[in-house]
């Protein structure tokens, strides 16, 4: 049976675009393990799948001073010597990444022992540990055409991002039940990114009032981040993080607020959701999700607001005017041609091992 190992992890954002992979490996025969950290949101999501899970020490490598950064490193060498005893028990076909630093020693470990390894990154421009990467990969997959120019020509590929089935089939009747809300009036649904946005979330509830004269909201602010004054409030469910029952929420949802994460837009583009995007600001990132909101943006796909603009009368504006020009929002998605990123992937992930 051919095995692949696959790797990524920190974010939620790490993880899904490996779980949409998953039932269209299992099809072409694939017995799956993951490696991913100790203690990630990515052991969680995958052991709920079902799939084996293989947890190594994970350090970040960061471009700007942390006290942890004289820690770091001794974590990341552990983790290689560890995902090097992985490899060579599993002996894999291909390794498939998705990124984050948890993959880093995975990917130097698979090339250690001259196994073909294939990356995806998701952004504009490639993350630190991608970089770190790519030299060990046989090929690159990305989303974006621009991103392209930064990747060696013979190893890029344009895939787009996979998306999981299951979220195309969610039930709005359901949603509402899981919710609790009506079907009479407009829901706006608001992702702030699997480790939260304190900022979305305080701007979010400061209009709260104001908001629930027109629209009911669900809320998905982050683990830590329920307020536990808002519990009672009518047409206002919040959620830490929502898994399996998802796919109801999108589906129930008008409008949608969120990050600008390359995946989570990927799955609102997929989806046809008018949507907000407040990237995170390059003060506290990279300015990666600047960039992805600035290309949706373009695309006429998304309404951008700049987390330094986030101000309780401009989230006003920019949500009901969001709606009333809603449907302009859905034509320019519906004619976007998303590329059907599971099959090329898997395409490309059969043709390294054949040739391995």
């Amino acid at each position: 049976m051919k095995k692949i190992i696959l790797t990524g992890g920190g974010t939620a954002g790490h993880v899904t675009p490996n779980l949409a992979l998953i039932p269209s490996l299992k099809e072409h025969g694939y017995e799956i393990r993951y490696i991913g950290s100790y203690q990630g949101i990515e052991r969680k999501l995958i052991e709920g799948a079902g799939i084996p899970y293989d947890g190594i020490s994970s350090g970040k490598l960061r471009r700007y001073f942390d006290i942890k950064n004289f820690s770091d490193p001794f974590r990341v060498v552990k983790g290689y010597g560890e995902a090097l005893k992985l490899i060579k028990l599993h002996r894999p076909d291909v390794v498939f990444s998705k990124g984050g630093f948890v993959a880093v020693p995975v990917v130097l470990a698979a090339k250690h022992y001259k196994i073909p390894v294939i990356i995806h990154e998701s952004d504009m421009t490639p993350g630190l540990a991608n970089k770190i990467c790519i030299p060990s990969a046989a090929k690159v997959c990305c989303n974006f055409p621009e991103t392209l120019g930064y990747l060696p020509k013979e190893k890029a590929c344009l895939t787009g991002s996979p998306i999981r089935k299951e979220l195309l089939q969610g039930d709005r009747l359901t949603g509402l039940k899981y919710t609790g809300l009506s079907a009479n009036r407009p829901i706006i649904l608001i992702i702030g990114g699997s480790l939260g946005s304190v900022t979305v979330n305080r701007s979010v509830r400061h209009i709260l009032p104001k908001l629930l004269e027109t629209f009911q909201v669900i809320h998905i602010c982050g683990k830590g981040n329920l307020d536990e004054s808002l519990k009672t409030t009518e047409g206002y469910v919040q959620y830490e993080y929502v898994d399996a029952p998802l796919k109801h929420l999108f589906a129930a949802a008008d409008l949608m607020i969120s990050r600008a994460g390359a995946n989570s837009i990927c799955e609102i583009l997929a989806l046809h959701k008018p949507n907000i995007l407040i990237p995170l600001s390059a003060a506290a990132s990279r300015g990666d999700q600047i960039l992805n909101a600035d290309s949706f943006a373009r695309q006429g796909f998304s309404k951008v607001l700049k987390e330094e603009d986030l101000s309780d009368k401009a989230l006003s504006t920019a949500v009901f005017d969001l709606y009333k020009n809603r449907e302009t929002y859905i034509n320019a998605m519906e004619k976007s041609s998303l590329s059907n990123a599971v099959e090329t992937i898997t395409s490309l992930i059969e043709s390294c091992v054949s040739h391995s």
